[in-house]
């Protein structure tokens, strides 16, 4: 139903190693690293919890605005992303504010964990995403629609304040736990 906000949880998505080495910037080949990324995951893994909130909004090209019916925006990126669409899928994601308490418990005690526990907590959510993505893709391709890539304020021209309309409209802080601070900066960080 257009508009209906829905509450997801998933289970745990596959653990894409290299990509949290990538955001660790670390190599590949560094087996220390990567045993040191193992026991981290092992650590907070049963911690971590994979929630999603969303809903789907019809959309309407308005000449220089793109009225994506919960706001309008006049973002050039964001209108070429979405041309031929008729809806739009807003949602928002998190693995929880358990990852942040283990960041700063490492914070003096052990920077390579508190390194590695950020990467890992970036690889989650982004791995959360696309789980979610995939999911929207199968529903609409099944229904003969087809999907564009997704798009967060701060992209191109996109505003980040388009963050604070985001959240009223999904209610973030009840249906996901993730709230908004005045410099737009998410908590739990680990939220998209």
């Amino acid at each position: 139903m257009i508009g209906t906000v829905y509450t997801k949880i998933y289970s745990e998505p596959p653990l894409n190693i290299k990509e949290a080495l990538r955001y660790a910037g670390a190599k590949n080949d560094a087996p220390e690293v990567t045993a040191l990324l193992a026991e981290v995951f092992e650590e907070v893994k049963e911690k971590l919890c994979y929630k999603v909130c969303f809903a789907e909004f019809e959309i309407k090209h308005d000449g220089e605005f793109l009225d994506l019916g919960f706001c309008k925006t006049e973002s050039k990126n964001l209108k070429q992303n979405l041309i031929n669409c008729q809806s739009v899928v807003l949602f928002a994601a998190t693995v929880g504010l358990e990852l942040d308490r283990y960041v700063v418990r490492y914070e003096k005690t052990s920077p390579s964990k508190r390194l590695l526990l950020q990467a890992l907590g970036a690889e989650r959510v982004e791995s959360l995403c696309d789980c979610f993505n995939s999911e929207i893709t199968a529903e609409k391709c099944s229904q003969g629609k087809f999907t564009r890539p997704r798009f967060s304020p701060g992209y191109g021209d996109l505003p980040l304040e388009l963050q604070r309309e985001i959240f009223a409209v999904l209610n973030c802080p009840q249906r996901i736990g993730v709230s908004l601070n005045e410099s737009l900066f998410m908590t739990p960080s680990k939220s998209v």
